[in-house]
């Protein structure tokens, strides 16, 4: 199945190259959840304070068993500092 994986601010480090606009397309097995398209990327777990999927807010205690599908578009947001 076919996924697209958006990474932002400080998490766009583990986009490959050639990634454009923040996207990548991404190939992954049926069943694969979202910790397991964040694995395939490398990207740390606990950097990834915003999950939304298609639009939808995903709470942590959800990512392990978020099984995805095709045509999804997965977003990641670090924890955001400052004031």
């Amino acid at each position: 199945m076919q996924v697209k994986f958006k990474l932002y601010a400080s998490l766009m480090a583990y986009l490959p190259p050639g990634a454009s606009d923040h996207t990548v397309s991404v190939s992954l097995s049926e069943g694969a959840t979202i910790f397991d398209l964040m694995d395939s990327y490398q990207v740390p777990r606990e950097q990834a304070h915003l999950v939304v999927c298609n639009g939808l807010f995903v709470p942590p205690s959800q990512r392990e068993s978020y099984r995805l599908q095709d045509g999804d578009v997965v977003a990641l947001w670090p924890p955001v500092a400052g004031g």
